[in-house]
């Protein structure tokens, strides 16, 4: 029988986790790159261990007023975007300690989660952070990320579980890659849109890019971005229309790609 994870990201100070809480069974909190931290982070991780949602790291540029949707990369050395990145991680484990849960996975936010698809540098840094804080804590820490990225790559060399994610919500090209933001209609407004591309995904692990045609897209979990106005319509639909055809929803707690 098929199962996959929903996520969504939270803790970002805009749309209804708590609503979400009742539908996707992991959350990626805002570490205070881009939104949230301090109060709202502790306060969202209490959340999520109450509602047995499993709890990852959301870390990202330090850009609140762009969203973190705004590449820093050419600003940071290896080392200090590490340490940023590491930083935002070891607030949201003190943050899972405290609540009596444990952080599972690392998925960046916004440009520091596309910069590290593209660039090998950008990942390998991305991964220092996770495997010293894996370390630090004592915890095995799945990375999430788009699949055949050079995240992926740099995972799978140094032994990191890595889990494949897609997004419900957001238009790909051929290649495999999301269409910016930028580009008209690459954020489905329309929650049939999103339910009609999440199960083609579950069910078919394919969707269909932006020029028409059906590319390969296998993921083990998928994303709906809080943010989203619609956020909470498209998680209810995509998980009442996959349980209805059989799928399992449920999160991942351990993963060996």
């Amino acid at each position: 029988m098929a199962s996959i994870d929903l996520n969504a990201d939270v803790g970002e100070e805009c749309g209804n986790d708590i609503a979400l809480f009742d539908v996707v069974t992991t959350a990626n909190v805002a570490a205070g790159g881009h939104a949230g931290g301090g109060p709202i982070l502790i306060e969202t991780v209490a959340t999520c261990a109450a509602r047995k949602v499993a709890v990852g790291a959301h870390p990202s540029y330090p850009d609140r007023e762009n969203f973190g949707r705004l590449s820093r990369h050419d600003e940071y050395e290896s080392k200090a975007l590490t340490d940023l990145i590491r930083t935002q991680i070891l607030d949201v484990a003190a943050a899972c300690a405290a609540s009596g849960t444990t952080l599972t996975h690392v998925k960046a936010h916004g440009a520091l989660y596309h910069d590290i698809a593209r660039e090998p540098a950008a990942a390998d840094a991305f991964l220092a952070a996770v495997l010293d804080v894996a370390r630090d804590i004592d915890a095995d820490l799945y990375v999430t990320g788009s699949p055949n990225s050079s995240l992926q790559a740099g995972a799978q060399a140094r032994d990191i579980a890595f889990v494949t994610e897609a997004f419900i919500d957001r238009l790909y090209h051929p290649d495999g890659t999301l269409a910016p933001r930028s580009q008209p209609n690459a954020v489905h407004a329309d929650p049939q849109m999103a339910l009609a591309q999440a199960i083609s995904i579950a069910l078919e692990g394919c969707v269909q890019a932006s020029d028409g045609t059906v590319i390969d897209l296998n993921a083990q979990t998928l994303c709906v971005h809080g943010d989203s106005p619609d956020a909470v319509a498209m998680a209810r639909a995509v998980h009442r229309q996959l349980t209805e055809q059989g799928v399992i929803i449920s999160p991942i707690a351990r993963v060996v790609d």
